[in-house]
């Protein structure tokens, strides 16, 4: 295969690279960027010396036409402008950006402040959270890869929604990401004085995947439900971990909560749901595609409460759109992402 990525220079870009270069069926790897033009890859990143000696191309429509897989990792509001003339039955358009992931325009304009793309266009976007719309991802053009916190959330809560075993009403979902997932524009936020030792809380009530959160559980499990989402930043460099928390239906044991999970996903290689967990941390998945989840009940409150931890830029970015480019080109969807988790 013919790859292009497009904003080849942000850390989900230079995620994809990593990957795809191991991966057995990917022939050619093309690197476009709006804003690096003509600089050397490997000037930016030394770490790619000798593998991509090469200047990061301008995006052209031409260039992009020509790929068998185009993956988009940009800022939100590139994309709806950039993918619809490359919708083709002839190739794959993959996004990382939020773009196309919300089915309602004034949703997405409200929330990410930006115009959103032409509705006949998000129409046409399948939403790539891979366990739960593999048919559809076969099929589809143009996909919208999910957040990363979305997927770490909707991975650990739909199957116990769907099946009435908690009730999603009372749901609240807490979270934390390593600093990757701000992207490496830097900020204040991001900066090393204001992140190293420290922790904070972000986008209070007002996180853009919280209605990404809550279409694709009504979407997946048929609830309609408004979600209380919290997210912090820690200071480590990668990884989510994901804890909600939520009241369980009469009758509902810790056995029932966790026997739904591993039903759920028993034919999902990349998500592990742990029977039990002295230890659970962000590193056991650790530059890996994994999705491992936990889940507690405490009798005293009724009340469950669910872990799960990803990659952000892996399981929650990068990884999951190449598993999901495995399932449209027919391959096993593992090729060429079993890597072993990095714990040291």
């Amino acid at each position: 295969m013919k790859i292009g990525i497009v904003g080849a220079s942000g850390y989900g870009g230079l995620e994809l690279i990593r990957l795809l270069h191991q991966h057995p069926e990917v022939e050619q790897i093309d690197l476009f960027t709006s804003s690096e033009e003509g600089s050397m890859f490997s000037a930016k990143y030394p770490h790619t010396l000798t593998l991509y000696d090469r200047a990061l191309k301008g995006i052209n429509e031409d260039s992009l036409s020509s790929c068998n897989v185009v993956f988009a990792s940009t800022p939100a509001g590139v994309t709806s402008e950039l993918l619809p003339p490359l919708i083709s039955e002839e190739r794959r358009l993959i996004d990382l950006s939020g773009d196309f992931r919300l089915k309602d325009p004034a949703v997405y304009k409200h929330w990410y402040k930006k115009e959103p793309a032409p509705i006949e266009v998000i129409e046409q976007a399948t939403y790539g959270l891979t366990e739960w719309n593999r048919d559809a991802i076969r099929q589809a053009c143009l996909l919208a890869n999910p957040g990363c916190y979305p997927t770490a959330v909707l991975l650990s809560l739909l199957p116990l929604i769907k099946e009435r075993l908690i009730d999603p009403t009372q749901l609240v979902i807490d979270a934390k990401s390593g600093v990757s997932g701000a992207g490496n524009t830097p900020s204040q936020m991001t900066h090393f004085s204001e992140t190293n030792e420290n922790l904070s809380i972000y986008k209070i009530h007002a996180h853009q995947h919280i209605p990404e959160i809550e279409q694709a559980i009504e979407q997946f499990a048929n609830a309609s439900i408004a979600v209380t989402f919290t997210t912090h930043l820690v200071p480590m460099t990668r990884g989510i971990m994901t804890t909600s928390y939520a009241p369980v239906y009469e009758g509902i044991t810790e056995e029932d909560l966790l026997n739904c999970l591993q039903e759920t996903y028993q034919s999902s290689p990349f998500v592990r749901v742990m029977q039990d967990a002295t230890k659970f941390c962000t590193k056991q998945v650790y530059g890996s595609n994994f999705c491992d989840i936990h889940v507690k009940l405490d009798r005293r409150t009724n009340r469950a409460t669910i872990i799960s931890v990803i990659d952000n830029v892996v399981k929650g970015a990068a990884g999951q759109a190449i598993q999901n480019m495995n399932i449209q080109m027919e391959l096993d969807e593992t090729t060429g992402l079993t890597h072993v988790p990095l714990f040291i």
